[in-house]
C-alpha cells in the first residue's frame, strides 16, 4: 500500500506491533497483535489503544484523533510484516463494534485491487466464509498470503 503510515515496532516474535498515533487529541499509543487461536495457523487480529497501566489492548475506547486512514494503512502494514513472517498463517479480523466492522470493510474496499494481488480474502457471513465482494456486509474478514 502506498499510504501513508505511522512507523512500527515490533516484538522480535513478530506477533506485537506498536505504533503512536499523532493528532488533535495528542499522542496515543496503539498495539496490534496476532493472537494464535485454538485452531492451527489461524490468528486473530487484535488492535486498539495501548492501556497505560496494564500495556494491554483497549479495543473499545474511540479516539477520534483525526488519522484514521492512517491508523488503518498502519494496521495493514503490519498484516504484511506478520504474514512475511508466517506465510501460511491466515488472518482473521473483526471490529469490536458493527460500527468498526463496517470501517474494516470500507478499508479493504478501498485497497482491494491491491490487496487481491497479494491476499486471499474471504469475509464471514455467519459461520461460512465466502470470497470478498464490496458492498456485501460481512462478520468478519480472514485474508491469507499468496504464495509469492
Amino acid at each position: 500500500m502506498k499510504a501513508e503510515k505511522y512507523h512500527l515496532k515490533t516484538s522480535t516474535q513478530g506477533k506485537r506491533y506498536e505504533f503512536v498515533s499523532e493528532g488533535p487529541k495528542g499522542a496515543i499509543r496503539k498495539l496490534i497483535e496476532f493472537q494464535e487461536t485454538r485452531d492451527p495457523g489461524l490468528f486473530n487480529l487484535a488492535f486498539g489503544d495501548k492501556d497505560p497501566e496494564t500495556g494491554e489492548i483497549d479495543d473499545l475506547t474511540v479516539t477520534d484523533n483525526g488519522d484514521t486512514e492512517k491508523v488503518l494503512a498502519t494496521v495493514v502494514g503490519a498484516i504484511y510484516a506478520f504474514v512475511n513472517q508466517f506465510p501460511e498463517a491466515f488472518v482473521y479480523a473483526t471490529g469490536s463494534t458493527k460500527a468498526r466492522t463496517r470501517l474494516y470493510r470500507m478499508g479493504i474496499t478501498k485497497y482491494l485491487e491491491q490487496m487481491r494481488q497479494d491476499f486471499y480474502l474471504y469475509g464471514q457471513v455467519s459461520d461460512e466464509f465466502v470470497e470478498f465482494e464490496p458492498g456485501n456486509k460481512y462478520d468478519g474478514f480472514l485474508a491469507q498470503r499468496k504464495p509469492s
